[in-house]
């Protein structure tokens, strides 16, 4: 694979870099978020490295302008930031994988290889249906029957991942984990109350209802 590294400690970047090439993959690494915006906008990679405390664009605002442009390159966030809350601020920020210093480089590698076995036209759809609602991953605009309907970025984050896996069912642990990225139950009705707010304003105003509930299973979209 060929793999974006964006690291600010040069011994750790070089330690990475070495790891992956010597594994036969082909690495560019650079050292500051600017570098890694451009090289990242410039050239295709399959997966991404970034840390999140970087100089002059952080980790977060990195992704968040990629994702934002419709890079939609699996990212794996490096950090020793390890709270649940940065880890939650990573995921929602578009990373799909959190790492926390220190780290052993076969779990960094295990996890470059499951995220390059994602299935790229998953990776790369840019417009998510399902009837006559639409949304543009691109510009993050949802529309239904051609009004334009203003999410939060949590009902955006849930919606998405609904429209991912239209007509399947998708468990309250599911949504924890995908959405909150927490991998315990929190003992809290927070999916059931974002699912209430993304109801109010994805179905109610409109005739035919697509977010169901299947009872004593979890949620799914339809259309």
């Amino acid at each position: 694979m060929k793999i974006l590294v964006v690291e600010d400690d040069r011994t750790t970047g070089q330690y990475i870099t070495r790891g992956l090439r010597e594994e036969g993959h082909t690495v560019d690494l650079v050292e500051n978020g600017r570098d890694g915006l451009v090289q990242a906008t410039s050239a295709e990679h399959d997966v991404m490295i970034i840390d999140r405390m970087l100089p002059e664009i952080d980790g977060l605002t990195l992704v968040k302008s990629l994702r934002g442009a419709g890079n939609r390159t699996p990212v794996l966030m490096l950090t020793a930031m390890g709270s649940v809350d940065d880890r939650i601020g990573g995921l929602n920020a578009g990373a799909d994988d959190y790492l926390v210093k220190p780290f052993a480089f076969g779990e960094l590698s295990a996890r470059i290889n499951a995220l390059g076995r994602r299935p790229r036209a998953l990776a790369q759809d840019v417009t998510l249906t399902a009837g006559d609602l639409v949304m543009d991953l691109v510009t993050r605009d949802v529309t239904r029957a051609g009004q334009k309907i203003d999410l939060l970025p949590r009902e955006f984050a849930i919606l998405e991942h609904l429209l991912r896996r239209k007509g399947r069912i998708q468990t309250r642990t599911m949504l924890l984990e995908n959405v909150w990225g927490i991998s315990f139950d929190p003992q809290t009705n927070v999916v059931e109350t974002h699912i209430s707010r993304l109801r109010a304003k994805v179905d109610k105003p409109f005739d035919v209802d697509l977010i169901k509930t299947v009872r004593g299973s979890g949620y799914r979209i339809e259309g």
